[in-house]
């Protein structure tokens, strides 16, 4: 199994930090610290009461999707120590929840989902005074919106999930992307400048990379790909779209509105010295109850990115994607799309697995969450080669998706250093180690920026909470840099107890530029899903950084 890359894909080492070198970049006198000043708590407990931020440099203002009312929050920065409710914007008139939004010189982008979801959805365009300017129909289920650099183009990803996956009544539609053309005033921007992306050229007969996992039953390879979340490129020419489920990445041309390119990210070794990961909540000395042992186990993890977005460094543009993790599961289904399994259910190959009984014990991989659609390749009813979901990592690929650098069993080293006790939790418990035998601390969000002459990415863990910060000037060697929780593990998060808890749940993140920030200070936002808080960090040098321009374009 050791040798086993996955189909087409390329296996790459990572360049993980060791325990002390983690603790000795933390302690580091040189780079960056982020520092909590503001949080505005919706009040809303595990209701989606903060899902995806954005920011109006104009207005000093944040908009904020809440999923439960089917609005848009709309906060006041001008003091970021104390973020204030301005109003709230409602669209259930014009569909279901409202899922992402996005701003670009005072026009207001929201993505709303229609009723039901499985139907085109809508963008609706509002000025700095919250006049409609245009309502456009897109593709279904729009669910990330985001603007190009220079402004002209507007995108959405339109995840299309099925309903179920009950045949024959499932309603299953097409993955896609819109495109909207605002080279026109927004207040003039009609249907026809909205086109569709599609996959249709990747249907049969037409072969893709096996690596990429299509399986949905029924469905064609366009029905199936399911985007996520987009990336645009400096030059505004270029958008990279993750497809979750799929493990794949789709590179798009803007001005053609073509799919240039689809791309299988391939599988992560566990089994490489700096790869490792705690598969199990039960593998204390008892093999019981919880423990924090992140080691090497022979199985593959599923890149499966959700939150990506792309920076500059030497001339070049790179990806940074937030390798979450994701399954199907839907309440009516098939037995073939109901694919979490764990491995101590699994029939194993004696051959590849000849210490199977072992692999199986609730305290090695026995407890760990698997996907049941690969690893049997030679289909005789047993598997040769087991599949997690996720990597519990953060990755850097280039503009082509060729992995670059990916974190390693970073993520997981740095929480149980921060907090033994909230080690690999749930979003809404704070069980130890409950979240080992799924996808560990879930990095879910991610966002790029420039500060004090470096490069930042700061990635948002769903589980387990927090941002950690890494320097990646250097997209070759990133260094991990700070992380920062503000969730309280003493508290036990339930009642009205949560408000006094901290963030639970990150979903959207962004980094806020000193030049546009209302205190003149780099801050990174954080939109909290489950404890319905929205809090801004500080980004400050730490004593004695020297700047060093030596990596801007």
């Amino acid at each position: 199994m050791k040798a086993f890359c996955g189909f087409s894909a390329v296996c790459a080492a990572s360049a993980a930090l060791t325990f002390s070198s983690l603790l000795a970049a933390q302690a580091d006198d040189k780079g960056i610290t982020l520092t909590p000043i503001g949080t505005y708590a919706s009040g809303i407990w595990n209701a989606g009461g903060a899902e995806i931020v954005a920011h109006d440099p104009d207005k000093q203002r944040l908009f904020v999707i809440n999923a439960l009312a089917a609005s848009v929050d709309v906060l006041s920065i001008q003091n970021p120590a104390v973020p204030t409710l301005l109003t709230s914007l409602v669209f259930t008139a014009i569909g279901g929840v409202a899922n992402s939004v996005a701003v670009h010189d005072g026009i207001i982008a929201v993505a709303v989902e229609a009723v039901p979801k499985t139907s085109p959805g809508h963008v609706v365009l509002l000025d700095s005074k919250f006049k409609t300017l245009a309502v456009l129909e897109v593709g279904a289920q729009p669910d990330m919106i985001t603007f190009s650099k220079n402004g002209r183009w507007l995108l959405t990803a339109n995840e299309g999930e099925p309903n179920s996956y009950l045949l024959p009544d499932s309603v299953d539609p097409e993955g896609t992307v819109s495109i909207i053309d605002l080279s026109d005033d927004a207040e003039d921007v009609e249907q026809s400048d909205v086109r569709t992306v599609n996959f249709h050229k990747f249907n049969a007969p037409a072969v893709i990379d096996p690596a990429i996992r299509i399986f949905g039953p029924g469905s064609t390879v366009s029905q199936d790909l399911e985007p996520e979340y987009l990336a645009i490129s400096a030059d505004s020419k270029t958008a990279w779209l993750t497809l979750q489920e799929n493990n794949a990445l789709a590179i798009i041309d803007i001005k053609s509105a073509k799919v240039t390119k689809l791309v299988s990210l391939g599988f992560k070794d566990h089994l490489l010295a700096e790869n490792g990961l705690d598969p199990s909540d039960r593998d204390n000395a008892t093999g019981n109850g919880p423990a924090i042992k992140i080691g090497n186990w022979p199985v593959y993890g599923m890149y499966q990115p959700d939150g990506i977005a792309s920076f500059r460094a030497g001339g070049k543009d790179y990806l940074l994607l937030a390798n979450e993790g994701d399954a199907r599961e839907y309440p009516n289904v098939t037995p073939t799309s109901n694919e979490v399994v764990r491995v101590g259910a699994l029939n194993l190959d004696t051959n590849a697995f000849p210490n199977a009984s072992l692999i199986k014990s609730n305290s090695a991989l026995g407890r760990l969450q698997v996907t049941s659609t690969l690893g049997d390749f030679d289909h005789d009813g047993d598997y040769d080669a087991l599949f997690a979901f996720g990597a519990r990592s953060f990755s850097i690929r280039d503009a082509k998706g060729k992995l670059v650098w990916d974190s390693g069993d970073d993520l997981e080293r740095i929480t149980s250093l921060a907090d033994t006790n909230g080690f690999n939790a749930s979003n809404t418990g704070n069980a130890r180690d409950s979240r080992s035998p799924s996808k560990g601390p879930e990095p879910e969000g991610i966002t790029s920026g420039r500060a004090y002459g470096r490069t930042y990415a700061f990635i948002g863990l769903e589980r387990v909470g927090g941002v950690a910060a890494y320097d990646v000037s250097n997209p070759k060697e990133p260094k991990f840099e700070f992380y920062v929780n503000r969730r309280d593990f003493s508290i036990n998060a339930n009642g009205t107890n949560f408000l006094n808890a901290g963030d639970f749940g990150p979903e959207g993140i962004i980094f806020i530029e000193a030049k546009d920030s209302p205190n003149d200070k780099p801050l990174v936002v954080l939109a909290n899903e489950i404890s319905g808080t929205t809090t801004l960090f500080q980004v400050d040098r730490k004593p004695e950084t020297d700047d060093d321009d030596d990596d801007e374009d």
